[in-house]
């Protein structure tokens, strides 16, 4: 998607200051410092478990199948979320215009979020030293719990995810939420 694509979203009046895309590839958050071990874990107990009970002679067809799902769930945990994930930012573009935030998602999990300047939440940058960073607009989901989120991407809470130059952004982003320019 580019800007070009963006274009077609935009009010009459309304203007482009900045476009731009996530980082691309694996991408690891702050968050997976505990999300991964956790998913180590349940993905590690999962294969464990179905091997054991595939390795006893007797085993009723029920229980040989009744590991499966979880084991193909730890699979997800551990390597299946990093390439949905990379997967779903290559279709995803973010603009600043003049009067709104546009977040553009495209492919079977299309999503189009629009947030005028004026009413934005709260926004909160992450940055890493390499100038990438992520911008939220809203609360951080907790790390555990009902709405847990291994998946950046499809997080519920709209963000710029990994983008460069994050502080220039957002700093942009902030002056003119101000301004109300």
């Amino acid at each position: 998607m580019s800007e070009t694509d963006l274009s077609e979203r935009l009010l009459k009046g309304e203007r482009i200051v900045w476009s731009g895309r996530p980082a691309q590839g694996l991408l690891l958050t702050g968050r997976d410092t505990l999300l991964i071990p956790l998913s180590l874990l349940w993905g590690g107990f999962a294969v464990f478990w179905e091997t054991t009970v595939l390795a006893q002679a007797k085993t009723p067809g029920f229980f040989a199948l009744w590991g499966i799902p979880f084991v193909l769930f730890g699979l997800y945990l551990i390597v299946g979320r990093f390439l949905l994930d990379a997967w779903i930012r290559r279709g995803i573009s973010y603009a600043v215009t003049n009067n709104r935030i546009l977040i553009v998602r495209s492919g079977p999990f299309g999503k189009f979020t629009a947030m005028r300047l004026d009413q934005l939440p709260e926004a909160s940058l992450s940055e890493s030293s390499n100038g990438r960073g992520t911008i939220r607009f809203g609360p951080q989901t907790p790390i555990l719990g009902r709405r847990t989120n291994w998946t950046p991407s499809l997080d519920a809470t709209p963000q710029f995810i990994a983008i460069e130059n994050a502080r220039s952004v957002f700093d942009q982003i902030q002056m003119a939420s101000k301004s109300g320019v």
